[in-house]
């Protein structure tokens, strides 16, 4: 009886920290969320700015002020989706790689090669877009300028590329082996086993992996800020893809250490703050719903 008195309270106690983690996190979360609301709503006391958001120009400093977002959103979506088109084949052929075709010896070198490219400063990124890729691909291309939005959207397909193969690959080795092992029983190759049956099995857990990567390139900042020209402008079809953008991520970056308390400018730059929250929280939502799916077919 002495021994379990001390390892219950012990297990209490763990449990206890647990659980006020677990709410804590939540706490903190809608306390952002509080946080972003009481300095957007202010924005809405003015009608004239409140119309401008759909506007077409970003010009603060103008007189009259102009806070369209439109060039921001389209600025993002084109940096997003160009890095999702870049990062989901690459990342989930190397999850299939590392999961189903590499010997042991190579998949244990390369998942934490992979992983370690997650801990490279964004800044790193940047700086490499700015010295190197971008005058290169500025001469080889012959673009009118080196910053611009492919560019962004290639070291953000890098940066995105080890969360979807963690999660791709935690997601094929959910894949039972009796599925593999019957493929293989019924006459089937083994890269038919992967495309016919591993694959479409572990497909919500790709789709999670996917969406996961969209969040880690829509809230990236700093490389995005330094490589895609920062020009409000709305992209014009694909030609927008080598020419300057604007996200509203390096906006927020590259205005906010110099606008007013309390100004209308503040209040915008707040705004897109709770725009870019709610993006990413229904984008991690998304995910977490696909991923629990993912478990209950498992099992």
């Amino acid at each position: 009886m002495r021994s379990t008195k001390p390892r219950r309270w012990g297990e209490r106690l763990i449990e206890g920290a647990i659980k006020s983690t677990g709410i804590a996190t939540i706490v903190f979360v809608l306390l952002i969320f509080v946080f972003l609301l009481k300095d957007s709503l202010p924005l809405f006391g003015h009608a004239k700015q409140t119309a401008s958001l759909l506007g077409t120009r970003w010009l603060p400093t103008s007189e009259p002020e102009q806070f369209g977002l439109i060039p921001l959103l389209l600025g993002s979506l084109y940096v997003t989706l160009g890095a999702m088109v870049i990062s989901v084949p690459l990342g989930v052929a190397c999850a299939i790689f590392i999961a189903e075709l590499a010997p042991q010896w190579l998949r244990e070198l390369l998942k934490p090669l992979v992983e370690l490219l997650a801990a490279v400063p964004s800044v790193v990124f940047g700086a490499l877009g700015v010295l190197l890729l971008g005058p290169w691909f500025a001469k080889t291309l012959h673009l009118p300028v080196g910053q611009f939005a492919a560019l962004g959207s290639l070291l953000l397909a890098f940066m995105a590329i080890p969360t979807i193969v963690s999660v791709s690959e935690d997601a094929l080795h959910a894949v039972p082996r009796a599925l593999r092992a019957g493929s293989l029983a019924l006459g089937a190759t083994h890269w038919q086993s992967i495309t016919r049956v591993v694959l479409p099995t572990a497909r919500s857990g790709l789709i999670a992996a996917g969406l996961l990567g969209l969040g880690r390139a829509i809230g990236e900042t700093m490389t995005v800020l330094m490589v895609t020209g920062n020009a409000a402008v709305i992209p014009q079809g694909l030609k927008g893809f080598i020419l300057p953008v604007r996200t509203m991520t390096a906006t927020i970056a590259a205005e906010m250490g110099e606008t007013a308390h309390n100004s209308t400018h503040y209040f915008a730059l707040f705004f897109i703050g709770l725009l870019l929250f709610l993006i990413t929280l229904v984008v991690n939502v998304v995910a977490e719903v696909v991923v629990h799916r993912m478990g209950r077919e498992a099992k």
